[in-house]
């Protein structure tokens, strides 16, 4: 794989534009083609930085709750997700800090939040 220069300046001759590489392709077509699965996975395990993560480091990692996950989706807060869905705010904080897990029915209603949450807000509006 060679390596590419991605600084420096570029400059005009002949009408033709170049910079520290040579010559820079007018069409897309002309660009290098995109890199492989095989090239991606050397260049990524050469850069001292930025290693893949090993077996023992993937699974000590935790996923994000769904309640979290469903309140990040809509860009509320946990006061306002839990106003506005009628959860008690406490509730919510032990479901995203993995304290407790939602029950079925919970669950649930946080499936309808996730797949429509207007349709939600409004039925809760309506029999208020």
């Amino acid at each position: 794989m060679n390596k590419t220069v991605t600084t420096g300046k570029r400059y005009l001759k002949d009408d033709t534009w170049f910079d520290d590489n040579g010559a820079i392709p007018v069409h897309p077509g002309e660009w290098d083609p995109p890199m492989t699965f095989e090239e991606i996975e050397i260049a990524a395990r050469s850069d001292p930085d930025a290693q893949p993560l090993t077996e023992e480091q993937l699974s000590r990692m935790r996923r994000i709750p769904f309640a979290k996950h469903v309140r990040f989706k809509l860009g509320l807060s946990q006061d306002e997700f839990a106003r506005r869905f009628g959860i008690p705010v406490g509730t919510l904080r032990d479901w995203e800090q993995h304290r407790t897990e939602p029950d079925t029915a919970a669950m649930s209603y946080l499936k309808v939040i996730k797949a429509n949450p207007n349709a939600v807000t409004k039925a809760l509006d309506a029999a208020e």
